[in-house]
């Protein structure tokens, strides 16, 4: 009985020690747990900022770990002292503490160096940057300018070295940049780049929003450029959109607003200070004072304008099928009255997977409405240098009209000039896995660009009152104008592994282009009311008399091309590409049709050798060697062949009058393209832990064939021109670009971007057996005076040379003096204009072409705060200020510049043009600053917040005197671009510098 009352006992006493022990368990259960609370975050690549899905979460010592879903997004219970460990295959692991957030956004890092994971596009493929062999040249969106686009190329201005993208009509949101790919490759064919979007050959740039591009790579030499034949001849631009991705459905929105301050200005007298130029008589007797104080440059100035710009981005899908879409809206107002832009766009792109994943095909869609008023933008000449004393009103009220010059502020407020634009592009691609290492691809483009011009001016405008024939009646005129496209590519791709070092990939294809181009235009005068504008042509009085006018136009042309690339590599470490394309144009002439360009590259990864493994500091090397041919059928439709034009009407036997025709052009059989042979050697880097990477490019190219118009012998020649193929012209170059991650701590980064870059460019020869010419003279002068051209390029010289008289200083009466070969000091009329070399009094006396460009990108982040210190310049090159030589002298009778009272104050002789008014135009610019915040919002719905404020053109450290160094042209030879600038001379009529200020949100949910 005590045995058995001794085991109750102490069962009963192992019974409470264990309802004790469990109770204490379970009251520190309660409190862990009671510390603990749910924390909610999202895992993302760091770069590209996309959702990384099945990424793992563990709390740091134990087993509780999480995976984020499909949207990157994870939860898990966790202390405030608790440490979590993200972990994703492919990326960097990282740890990051609780510290009592309930938010977490994690950034992953990829394991994969920069030149590993970059791919990039090189025409009808992608490589690896590791595996490229030419010169290629990668802009990521995360890269492009953040001073908001009014062009694409304005994203990448100063990022690529060897690349000149120029505004010469400044913020104009009417305007195109120039750009320039390592100098000059043409004389009279085209001298712009080949641009590829998504596959589209010769793609339309204005169907390009900058939300909606993901990347843009630059095909530099011809190596990598020949895949591209006779478009290649000045590079290839290749503009890869963004696409969708399978996920969930994932929503953008981006905006900006801009505001634009005038900069600079001609430096001219106030009124005040022109009146007081009279009474001292400092100033002709002509000259009146009429009592006003106007401001006629500030009149036409549009101070309230306010630009902005907004895209809505959806995305979303299955692995299947997948989609993204766009629109976007944009009103960009420039400084000038009448002069804006409003556009709406939308971008749609569809991916759809079938056939046992064997199958995948891609559509896109985009279309753009452009509404643009191209009234204003101009007349900045004449109202900076109009008598200020002056009013644009009469007393009454009315505007004030006469003939010696144009009221622009007047026509500004009365006429029209508009311009309704619809672009639009379709594509289709069709990949198909026929076997194992072998993919078949069909794809087809179409490109319609259409567009209506309007003009009006009315009755009581300036230009219908001051019309001789019809005095008081209105103008009107109209032009339509249509493009369209089309481009079918097939091509087959190979590659093959054979055992684990030679791999070897190829493409072939055919190519099929055909453009079409077709417009009319009219016009007419004399309307007696203005109630139907540009809306009734019919009804002016000029038709009735026979002198409206009316034209049109149709012409295009085709071109096909079967093409081949082979690339191999052994061992990750020799690399070898060949190219060869075999075209024809319709455009060549009947002797000409079809050209070939091939092109051989190689490069050799030293980083992978036994030998550099002692060169710890060394992460990646690569040589790059590299020869192409590429070609230029950039010209006129028709110009081989005889085409013929009007002779005029004239009256026949029968008393009637009929219009005749006859050859307005020699035929040219023999007609072919300019062709470019380049030679480019190359290294690409990366060092002292991938802290330091980039790239080095030293180029020589030699173009043949070019082509232009020379005086033809009559006979055989009906006309007394033809256009042929005469000459050379050459360019070598070094560039440089890199990337240095000077600070690169947890919180704090800085990141420096360098692209740098010289160019010399000689006109070898402008003469052959049939046909000679000396030299090329280019650049008109213009202004006051019958001054000529400012270029005078000789066989073997180097382009853009200035060439002019020597300044040798005034007389005693303020008379030019200028040097005549002998170095003696002589009046103008005693100097030989010849331009025989051993014979004139001219001489070499500048070069308008920048000898070094140099760009400097310094990108800091710290926490949630990112700034951006973006700068750039041009050095060694000169500038004609004809700026100062027309209104720095007192012989104009309008208003001038306050530097002919000071600075030219000694001349009292007419307009010349000499080395006295070259500049120095070397500018050193701070370009562009932006500070952005990027918020940390608690929340599922919103995926990511971002606010930044930008300032551009903040800045020019320079001597020149004129207006903003950087809008002065640095490409071509020195005929006039596309807004009518010339190489080297600055614009008396410029469109206005301005500083800009923009604030902008980025915003996904």
């Amino acid at each position: 009985m005590r045995i058995a009352k001794l085991k109750q006992e102490k069962i009963h006493l192992l019974t409470r020690k264990f309802v004790l022990l469990l109770c204490v368990t379970l009251c520190c259960v309660t409190s862990v747990q009671a510390q603990q609370t749910a924390v909610e975050g999202t895992v993302r690549d760091a770069k590209t900022k996309d959702a990384l899905a099945g990424a793992t979460i563990q709390l740091k010592g134990e087993s509780t770990s999480v995976q984020t879903d499909q949207s990157g997004i994870f939860k898990i219970n966790a202390a405030p002292s608790d440490i979590l460990i993200i972990s994703y295959m492919g990326y960097k692991s990282k740890e990051s503490s609780i510290d009592n957030q309930r938010s977490i956004d994690i950034l992953l890092e990829s394991q994969f160096t920069e030149v590993e994971e970059v791919v990039v596009q090189v025409g009808y493929g992608n490589l690896k940057q590791r595996e490229v062999t030419s010169a290629v040249a990668h802009v990521d969106s995360s890269q492009f300018r953040q001073s908001g686009a009014r062009s694409p190329l304005d994203l990448i201005q100063g990022k690529v070295a060897g690349m000149q993208v120029t505004r010469t009509s400044g913020s104009n949101p009417n305007s195109s940049p120039n750009v320039q790919l390592r100098g000059v490759v043409s004389v009279a064919g085209s001298a712009s780049p080949l641009y590829v979007i998504d596959g589209i050959p010769g793609g339309n740039m204005d169907l390009l929003q900058q939300d909606d591009i993901l990347s843009i790579d630059v095909l530099k030499d011809g190596s990598g450029a020949a895949i591209y034949g006779s478009s290649a001849n000045a590079g290839v631009i290749l503009v890869t959109t963004k696409k969708g991705k399978a996920g969930p459905a994932q929503f953008s929105y981006n905006n900006y607003i801009r505001k634009e301050y005038l900069q600079r200005r001609p430096d001219v007298l106030s009124a005040r200070e022109f009146r007081e130029k009279i009474a001292t008589g400092e100033l002709p007797e002509s000259v009146a004072d009429r009592g006003y104080n106007t401001d006629f440059y500030d009149m036409i100035i549009n101070h309230n304008n306010i630009s902005h710009n907004h895209n809505l981005a959806m995305s979303g899908g299955t692995a299947e099928t997948n989609y993204r879409a766009s629109a976007n809206y944009r009103n960009l107002e420039g400084i000038g009255l009448e002069n804006g832009r409003q556009e709406f766009g939308a971008r749609l792109n569809i991916n759809q997977r079938g056939l046992d994943d064997r199958l995948n095909i891609m559509m896109n869609l985009a279309t753009n409405f452009n509404n643009a008023n191209l009234l204003g933008g101009g007349g900045w000449e004449s109202e900076a240098f109009k008598n200020p004393t002056f009013s644009n009103f009469n007393d009454d009220g009315s505007y004030y009209f006469d003939l010696q010059s144009t009221n622009q502020y007047a026509r500004l407020m009365q006429e029209t000039s508009r311009r309704k634009q619809q672009t639009t592009s379709a594509d289709f691609k069709a990949d198909l896995d026929i076997l194992p290492g072998l993919k078949g691809s069909v794809f087809g483009s179409y490109q319609r660009n259409a567009y209506n011009d309007s003009q009006y001016a009315p009755q009581n405008s300036e230009s219908s009152l001051e019309n001789t024939d019809y005095p008081g009646g209105a103008y009107a005129a109209k032009s339509d104008f249509l493009s369209q496209s089309y481009a079918f590519e097939p091509t087959l791709h190979f590659s093959k592994l054979l055992g684990t070092q030679h791999n070897f990939t190829a493409i072939g294809g055919y190519s099929y282009r055909y453009y079409i181009e077709e417009g009319m235009n009219a016009s007419n005068r004399g309307f007696i009311n203005d109630l139907f504008r540009e809306d009734n042509l019919g009804q002016g009085e000029a038709l009735i008399d026979g002198r409206a006018t009316m034209g049109s136009f149709k012409n295009d042309n085709t071109l096909i091309a079967f093409f081949g690339r082979v690339n191999y590599s052994f061992a990750d470490k020799y690399m070898f590409q060949a190219i060869v394309r075999r075209e024809g144009s319709s455009r060549f002439g009947e002797n000409n049709k079809w050209g070939t360009f091939p092109a051989v590259s190689a490069g050799w990864n030293l980083s992978e050798e036994d030998f550099m493994e002692e060169m710890d500091f060394v992460d990646f090397l690569k040589l790059r060697l590299g020869y192409g041919v590429t070609g230029n059928s950039g010209f006129a439709n028709n110009a081989s062949r005889v085409t013929l034009g009007g002779g005029g009407r004239y009256l026949y036997p029968d008393g009637q009058y009929r219009e005749t025709y006859g050859p307005n052009r020699n035929p040219n059989p023999n007609l072919r393209w300019e062709t470019k042979h380049e030679v480019n050697l190359g290294v690409d880097f990366t060092l002292f832990r991938q802290r330091l990477s980039g790239s080095l490019d030293l180029f020589q190219r030699k173009t043949v064939d070019l082509l232009d118009t020379y005086d033809s012998p009559q006979p055989p020649f009906i006309q007394s021109s033809i256009y042929t193929n005469v000459g050379t012209i050459s360019s070598r170059g070094i560039e440089l670009a890199f990337n240095y991650k000077a600070i690169t701590k947890e919180h704090f980064k800085w990141g420096i971007d360098v692209a740098a870059s010289t160019t010399r460019n000689v006109l070898d020869t402008y003469s052959n057996d049939v046909y000679t010419r000396e030299y090329k003279d280019f650049g008109s002068i213009g202004g006051a005076g019958d001054l000529g051209n400012a270029f005078i390029t000789y066989e073997g010289e180097k382009v853009g040379q200035f060439w002019g008289k020597r300044f040798a200083g005034f007389t005693d009466e303020g008379k030019w003096l200028f040097y005549n070969r002998n170095g003696e000091a002589v009046r103008n009329d005693q100097i030989n204009y010849s331009k025989d070399r051993d014979m004139t009094d001219l001489a070499p006396i500048g070069n308008a072409v920048p000898k070094y460009y140099l760009s400097l990108n310094n990108s800091f982040n710290y926490k949630r705060f990112d700034f951006r210190v973006f700068m750039r310049g041009k050095f060694g090159y000169d500038i004609l200020n004809t700026t100062a030589l027309t209104y720095g002298n007192k012989v104009w009778t309008g208003n001038l510049l306050r530097d002919a009272f000071t600075k030219y104050d000694e001349i009292d002789d007419t307009y010349m043009y000499s080395d006295y008014y070259l500049e120095n135009g070397s500018h050193w610019k701070l370009d562009e600053i932006t500070v952005g915040y990027t918020f940390n919002i608690p929340s599922t719905t919103i995926k990511n917040l971002r606010v930044y404020l930008t300032g551009q053109n903040l800045a020019t450290i320079t001597s020149y005197s004129g207006s903003d160094p950087d809008f002065i042209s640095d490409t071509g030879l020195g005929n006039a671009d596309a807004n009518g600038r010339s190489l080297g001379i600055d614009s008396r009529g410029a469109y206005p510098s301005t500083r800009s200020f923009l604030f902008g949100i980025n915003f996904g949910f």
